[in-house]
């Protein structure tokens, strides 16, 4: 889709320091897809009182790779 915006040069010139990006576009592609990443990740206090472990879960034994 082709759209004409007037962007903030400071906010641009900020933005390039933190990109690879090359051009203006693929800074603008860039930082749309973080922002859908970022959106679209499930706030992890909204899982509280969700997840049931189960009986005889012992995480200290997983991370030292006992789990029998």
């Amino acid at each position: 889709m082709r759209t004409n915006i007037v962007l903030d040069d400071k906010l641009l010139k900020e933005a390039f320091k933190h990109s690879a990006a090359k051009t203006k576009k693929d800074l603008i592609h860039e930082a749309l897809k973080e922002l859908i990443s970022v959106r679209q990740k499930k706030d992890l206090r909204e899982l509280r009182g969700k997840i049931a472990f189960m009986e005889g879960y012992d995480y200290k034994k997983m991370r030292k790779g006992r789990l029998q």
